[in-house]
């Protein structure tokens, strides 16, 4: 996938209002700080005014993960946990292949709601499912575009303490799937790919971004584990004031069992996939 570069606006830490700055700055710096709700959104407008060509989606979580060279990585699960060469290690990346599919033959074979003709046809929306309801490791990232989503993932464990929100700059995007050669990326929004039956992607307002076009298990070893990371397109890094002042009457956080709705009937069948291959 391509990279932001050199030429951005974002906010860092220690600055006064918006600036001209590289991704490798936001990505290297602690992350600006914001205290409110409120405040975040004031800050997200000034980065969407300042940069028209991307759309921003939202990732929240507790720690803010780095490379070995001091920069936030946003690895897709797949990627994750590997030793730390140079390029990705085939042996490993194989066998968590071969997990995902055997869990995309299980889907395959078990998915009976509407559009399972499409999900038959097309890696890309077996993979989005498989990830979403955290069956294995796909080659994609779960991001939302609802910043209180984010947010209240990033204080889904309501720690007292400051939690990470990233805004990833992604190419503009139209239908169920977009694909930008331009970018390398693809973008998968799964309200339009899950059935009414599938609760969860409807609460968190879901989506799922891959590398573009996908590139194969053979393929995978020849890239450095730099290209895949989504940190290159980090727009801006935010620390989360404490929950307790990050929310208020007017603005709330979402709680977990909201995120996470019982009587998901796509989350039955995931369930049953995973003990199976996994």
């Amino acid at each position: 996938m391509k990279g932001l570069g050199d030429s951005i606006y974002s906010f860092l830490d220690g600055k006064i209002g918006i600036k001209r700055c590289s991704v490798d700055d936001v990505r290297k710096g602690r992350g600006y700080l914001v205290r409110t709700f409120p405040d975040l959104i004031k800050r997200v407008a000034s980065l969407s005014f300042n940069n028209p060509e991307y759309i921003l989606f939202f990732r929240g979580q507790e720690r803010d993960f780095k490379d070995k060279s001091a920069r936030s990585t946003l690895q897709s699960p797949l990627f994750r946990k590997i030793p730390k060469t140079k390029r990705l290690p085939f042996n490993v990346i194989r066998k968590r292949y071969k997990v995902l599919s055997d869990a995309e033959d299980l889907l395959s074979e078990l998915y009976d709601f509407e559009g399972d003709e499409k999900v038959r046809r097309f890696d890309i929306l077996r993979w989005a499912i498989l990830q979403h309801y955290q069956v294995c490791r796909t080659p994609l990232l779960d991001v939302t575009h609802s910043l209180r989503v984010a947010c209240s993932f990033a204080h889904l464990e309501d720690k007292p303490k400051e939690t990470f929100l990233y805004a990833l700059a992604m190419p503009q995007i139209s239908g169920s799937i977009t694909a930008s050669s331009e970018a390398g990326i693809q973008i998968v929004r799964l309200l339009s790919i899950c059935p009414p039956q599938a609760l969860r992607p409807h609460y968190q307002e879901g989506y799922l971004v891959g590398e573009y076009p996908t590139i194969t298990l053979k393929g995978k070893s020849e890239y450095l584990q730099k290209e895949l990371d989504f940190g290159r397109r980090l727009l801006c890094k935010f620390r989360l004031g404490k929950p307790t002042a990050f929310w208020s009457h007017h603005f709330t956080n979402i709680q977990k069992g909201a995120l996470f709705p019982d009587g998901d009937r796509l989350e039955e069948l995931a369930n049953r996939i995973k003990e199976e291959c996994t």
